[in-house]
């Protein structure tokens, strides 16, 4: 009985091998498809593209695996995933990338970190003493004091 509803967790919405769907999908929970879909998909949670799967689509998730073939451009906030079966043509926009051996992508990458963030915070570190000379504890005080 509990395994049932983990696996049901794995993959909240399914469309199976045999199934056509068209239009744009939206989904707040995980999405995977052994089918076909022809339309965008933007999902809350992850999308998985089995081996029989198909998507003409243009797909915006967390994390994205592609197992099958994906024709469109993908935008993940997370991780996206290519195996060895999976063949993706179109753009990419992702935080981290991992193709697995034998598994294909044809167009183009665009890696986005978080440590864009890190680097904001390093560079205002920097800015809080002068170039050229140490801040004496009096001066940083001063600083400190007029910033908050």
């Amino acid at each position: 009985m509990f395994k049932d509803n983990k696996r049901l967790a794995a993959a909240d919405t399914l469309i199976g091998q045999g199934t056509l769907s068209e239009g744009k999908m939206i989904c707040e929970t995980s999405l995977r498809i052994e089918g076909e879909h022809r339309g965008d998909i933007e999902c809350n949670a992850d999308v998985i593209i089995g081996e029989c799967g198909l998507a003409r689509s243009n797909i915006m998730a967390r994390d994205i695996i592609i197992a099958g073939k994906v024709f469109g451009d993908i935008i993940t906030k997370g991780r996206l995933t290519i195996t060895a079966s999976g063949m993706l043509t179109g753009a990419v926009t992702a935080h981290s990338l991992i193709i697995h051996d034998g598994g294909s992508l044809n167009g183009s990458c665009q890696m986005e970190s978080s440590s864009d963030s890190k680097n904001r915070s390093l560079i205002e570190n920097d800015t809080s003493k002068p170039h050229g000379k140490e801040l004496t504890g009096k001066e940083s005080k001063e600083k400190s004091r007029q910033a908050g």
